[in-house]
Formats: structure tokens, C-alpha cells, sequence
């Protein structure tokens, strides 16, 4: 299998530093705060009056669709989610990077040799409409989000009407095995498609996974577990953020952490780049050493 280092992101408060929702809550001029307080009621409040258990990550798209059916976010739809998702504001030093990790492998002969190449990939509670938008799309090689499904309102214009596909902080593991044994680009392979390692699309070992907190730890376990490396987020002087990537370090939950700029010359820059020159490295080596041992000795003339 090709030799290929992925990088996959979180997505709000990792590659930008606020809810890729806002610009929905601008447009429509409705208050955020508000709407995710109300959110965040609502596992309480149906559990209480119904005895229904909901999923914390995801009830957020129920109460999308109820705004919708409401008049608060007439209209909306697919098309509007992806032309909003070009309103989003990328740290700095993104998305430059994913193209600068991308040349420094592909461009260098000792790597390119060996047919080692970086990818990057988007892991995310939001909407897989907004990111496809955005500025980061170009440079992605397979995005994992929610997605919803359209109908026709009584004025024939179609809306988000229902939850087509969701991702939680945990269903984010499958993302990863999907990732990794080439889901959705090997043919024939699906996540439980039984296969050695060796022939995995993507080995965990040259897997990086980049995120802003505690709800992305059983995505860093995963990656702990199988030799890959883990890299945390926090914003610029918040001091809340840091304490908490800080106690992920301690828990042994993550490698390293810096704070959100990606600019050439920043700790995140340089833990990024080396960890994937480090991984290249080793790809290398391991390749090498396969040629190797595949030559056999030079014939000689026996003599007596």
C-alpha cells in the first residue's frame, strides 16, 4: 500500500476559533448564545418529560431542523451551509500549512523515492456542507461531519428537513478505522472489512490527530494506542483553554499542545512539520530495509 502520512483535524476551536455556526446566526439574526443554551437544556428537558435519552453531541441538529420548520432559519439549506462555510476564519498559518506539509514530502526526492505522500482530513461535530465551502476544502482529502437531508417546504423550496449522517466525539474513532483501512477509496473496503495492518491504506503508526480538548479524547486513545501522535489546541490567552490541554498532557492523553497559530516559526508549525518529517523518516527507513534485505548476494565463481 502507498506510504501515506495522514493529519486529521478537529474542526471548530482547532482550525478556527469559534462555532462554524455563527455565520448562520448572522444571517438569520439570531442570538448563538441563546440557541445553544437552549441546546444545551434539551437532553434534561426530553429525558425528564419523555424518559428519551439523546446524544449531547448531536441534538443540536434536531433543533437546526425545528428552527427551520419555525421561520427563525427560513430557507435554509445545503447550498446556503456551503456558501456560508466561505465566511469562516482560519487561524493563521491555515490552510498554508496543509499545502507546505504536502510539498515538503512530495517535493523531496529521498521521500517522493519511496512514494510517501501527506494527507490531510476533517473530523467534525459540524456540518460537512459549511467545511466543503470553506477555504480549507481545496487542500483536504475526505471530510467526516453531519449532513442533512433536504424536502420541499410549502413553498416548494427545498430545506434541511432531516439528519442525513452524524458524527459524536466517539463515533469519531470509526472515522479514524475508516481513514485508516481506506474507506470510501480502496474498493470493496468498508470499516469492517477485516485486513492485516500491512495492508491498511493508512497505517495508525503515520496518523496525526489534531484537537482543542477533552471530547476528542477516545479519538486520541485510539491513536495513543496504535503508535500514532496526538496534538492539542487552546486560543490565544485563555487561560481555561490552557489549564485544559495542560491536564490532557498530564493524563497522558496527548503529546503536545501549543497555542492556535500555525504560522511558520510557531510551535505548532514546528511540532506539526517535524513529527511528519519524523514519520517520513522512519517510512523511509522501514522501506529501505525491506530493498535490502530483498538483494541477494552477487553470484561468484566458486573456487577450491
Amino acid at each position: 500500500m502507498s506510504n501515506i502520512i495522514a493529519v486529521v483535524w478537529d474542526f471548530d476551536k482547532t482550525l478556527i476559533g469559534t462555532y462554524m455556526q455563527d455565520p448562520i446566526f448572522e444571517m438569520y439574526n439570531v442570538d448563538g448564545n441563546a440557541f445553544w443554551k437552549e441546546v444545551n437544556a434539551l437532553p434534561n428537558k426530553y429525558f425528564k418529560e419523555q424518559g428519551v435519552r439523546v446524544n449531547k453531541d448531536t441534538i443540536y441538529l434536531n433543533h437546526f431542523i425545528n428552527y427551520v420548520k419555525n421561520g427563525k432559519f427560513a430557507g435554509l439549506n445545503n447550498k446556503i451551509l456551503t456558501e456560508l462555510g466561505a465566511k469562516l476564519k482560519f487561524y493563521d498559518g491555515l490552510p498554508a500549512l496543509m499545502e507546505i506539509t504536502k510539498r515538503m514530502i512530495a517535493d523531496n526526492p529521498k521521500y517522493s523515492e519511496y512514494d510517501i505522500k501527506v494527507e490531510h482530513y476533517i473530523v467534525s461535530t459540524g456540518f460537512t456542507a459549511m467545511i466543503k465551502g470553506s477555504a480549507i476544502q481545496p487542500f483536504v482529502s475526505g471530510i467526516w461531519g453531519c449532513e442533512l437531508i433536504e424536502a420541499p417546504n410549502e413553498n416548494g423550496e427545498m430545506v434541511i428537513s432531516e439528519i442525513g449522517y452524524t458524527i459524536d466525539n466517539t463515533t469519531k474513532t470509526r472515522a479514524l478505522f475508516e481513514i485508516n483501512k481506506g474507506v470510501g477509496i480502496v474498493e470493496n473496503v468498508n470499516v469492517n472489512t477485516k485486513l492485516p495492518e500491512e495492508m491498511r491504506r493508512v497505517r495508525f503508526e503515520n496518523m496525526i490527530y489534531i484537537a482543542d480538548g477533552p471530547s476528542d479524547v477516545p479519538a486520541f486513545s485510539t491513536l495513543n494506542k496504535n503508535g500514532g501522535a496526538t496534538f492539542a489546541i487552546y486560543p490565544h490567552n485563555d487561560e481555561k483553554a490552557f489549564k485544559q490541554v495542560e491536564q490532557l498532557r498530564k493524563d497522558g492523553r496527548i503529546n503536545m499542545y501549543a497555542e492556535a497559530d500555525y504560522s511558520e516559526g510557531t510551535t505548532a508549525y514546528m511540532w506539526i512539520t517535524g513529527k511528519i518529517k519524523e514519520f517520513a523518516d522512519r517510512i523511509r527507513e522501514t522501506e529501505r530495509g525491506k530493498l535490502q534485505s530483498s538483494i541477494s548476494e552477487t553470484p561468484r565463481h566458486l573456487t577450491d
